[in-house]
C-alpha cells in the first residue's frame, strides 16, 4: 500500500490535480470547516495569543485554560458529562481501553471496526471476539453462547468506508447490564441525529451504557479527538491512561479554532439543512434510478469497480466532467479499492448534477458496479 498522490485542496469544494481544477468529493471535511473563514481567523488569533504548543504533558505544566474550555464546549455540544481532549482522533479508543483495562470479561468486535478500535481492543486485557458486520443477530448468537459475562462491544458508529450505520440499538438491548459500548464516531459526530451529536442521537438511545468517541479532524475540520462520557471515565484516564499522561496534547491554536467550529455547528443550522439537503437529492436521485445506494443519513456514497477496466473506465468518466476520481484503497473497505464519493454541505447544485450523471450512466451502461 502506498500514499495516494498530493492534491492542492482550493476553493473549499475544488482541489488541483495534475494541472487541473477539478470538484472535490472525498476526504472527510463534511461541512467544509477546515477553510471556514472564521475557523482560519481562530487559528491566526489563537498562534497570536497563546503561540503553538505548550511542549508538556497535561499531567505536569501543559494544562492550558483552552483545553479545559475546548473540553466544556464538547460536553455541551454533545449532551455528556464531561469530554477528554486528545492530541489526534486516532486516540480516544486508546485512552479508553488504557483506562479499562481488566474491567470486561470479553470484548465483542464488528469485523469492519476501524483500526483504532482494533488496537484498542488489544489493550482490553480480555479475550476479543468479532461478529460479523452491523450483524445484532451474530452478537446475539455469541452472548448467548458465552453466557454470563461482563461485554464490552466495539463498533464504529456510521462506518467510513461506506457509510453505513451501526444497529446500536439493537446492540444495546442485547448488551447485559453491567457491560458497555464503546462507539468509535468519528465520522458520525456533528453528522447524525438532528442536532448533530452523533449516532447516539440518530438512534435515539440512551448514553447510559455508551462511551462515545470523536474525532475533530472530519465534521469539526479542525484536529485532535476526545472521549465522550461520564466524570468517572475521565478520573480513570488521567489515573491509567499511560497515553494521556505522556502525551502533549494538541497545539493551540488547533484548540481555539475548534471552540469556534463548534460554536458555528450549533449557531448556524444551515450547515447541517444544506448537507442534508445535499445528501438526500442525489441519494433520492440515484435510488429512483436503480442506482445501488443505501438510502441513509450518511454523505458517502461509495461504488466498487467489478475490475481494473471497469475502474479505468469510471475514472475516464469522473475526468470528463473534471471530477476527481476519488479512488482509495483502506483497511475496512474492498479489498482492490473502491470510489468513495463524499456529498458536503458545500458542494454546488451543478456539481452534484456532474456527479449524479456520471454514476447514472454507470448503471444505466450496464457497468455493474457495486456499492460494497
Amino acid at each position: 500500500m502506498t500514499v495516494s498522490q498530493p492534491l492542492q485542496q482550493i476553493d473549499r469544494t475544488y482541489v488541483r490535480y495534475q494541472g487541473r481544477k477539478l470538484s472535490y468529493f472525498a476526504g472527510c471535511d463534511y461541512f467544509r470547516l477546515a477553510s471556514h473563514p472564521k475557523v482560519l481567523r481562530a487559528v491566526a488569533q489563537g498562534l497570536k495569543k497563546y503561540g503553538l504548543n505548550v511542549s508538556a504533558s497535561r499531567l505536569t505544566t501543559g494544562n492550558h485554560r483552552i483545553y479545559e474550555l475546548l473540553e466544556v464546549q464538547l460536553a455541551r455540544f454533545f449532551g455528556v458529562e464531561s469530554a477528554t481532549l486528545t492530541s489526534n482522533g486516532y486516540a480516544p479508543n486508546l485512552l479508553v481501553a488504557q483506562a479499562l483495562a481488566g474491567q470486561y470479561s470479553h470484548a465483542l468486535m464488528d469485523e469492519r471496526a476501524h483500526g483504532s478500535l482494533i488496537d484498542a481492543a488489544q489493550l482490553l486485557d480480555c479475550p476479543v471476539l468479532k461478529f460479523k458486520h452491523r450483524d445484532a443477530g451474530d452478537l446475539a448468537r455469541i452472548l448467548q453462547r458465552l453466557g454470563g459475562i461482563k461485554p464490552i462491544i466495539l463498533t464504529d458508529g456510521m462506518f467510513s468506508h461506506d457509510g453505513s450505520i451501526a444497529p446500536i440499538q439493537d446492540y444495546l438491548r442485547l448488551l447485559p447490564p453491567q457491560g458497555m459500548l464503546l462507539l468509535d464516531d468519528a465520522h458520525g459526530a456533528g453528522i447524525l441525529g438532528r442536532n448533530g451529536k452523533g449516532t447516539p442521537e440518530h438512534a435515539r438511545v440512551n448514553r447510559k451504557q455508551i462511551i462515545q468517541t470523536v474525532t475533530l479532524s472530519k465534521a469539526f475540520g479542525v484536529y485532535g479527538g476526545a472521549v465522550l462520557g461520564r466524570r468517572a471515565l475521565k478520573a480513570a484516564i488521567i489515573a491509567r491512561s499511560r497515553l494521556f499522561v505522556g502525551n502533549t496534547p494538541l497545539p493551540l491554536p488547533l484548540a481555539f479554532a475548534a471552540i469556534t467550529a463548534i460554536a458555528l455547528l450549533r449557531s448556524d443550522g444551515k450547515l447541517r439543512s444544506r448537507l442534508t439537503r445535499n445528501t438526500e437529492k442525489l441519494k433520492a436521485r440515484l435510488h429512483a434510478a436503480g442506482f445501488p445506494v443505501e438510502n441513509n443519513a450518511s454523505p458517502i456514497v461509495p461504488l466498487v469497480p467489478r475490475d481494473h477496466r471497469e475502474a479505468t473506465l469510471i475514472r475516464r468518466k469522473l475526468l470528463a466532467v473534471a471530477i476527481h476520481p476519488p479512488f482509495i484503497r483502506y483497511p475496512g473497505g474492498p479489498k482492490h479499492g473502491y470510489f468513495r464519493f463524499v456529498i458536503s454541505s458545500e458542494h454546488t447544485s451543478g456539481q452534484l448534477e456532474s456527479l449524479e450523471k456520471v454514476l447514472l450512466s454507470l448503471s444505466q451502461g450496464g457497468e455493474n458496479a457495486r456499492t460494497s
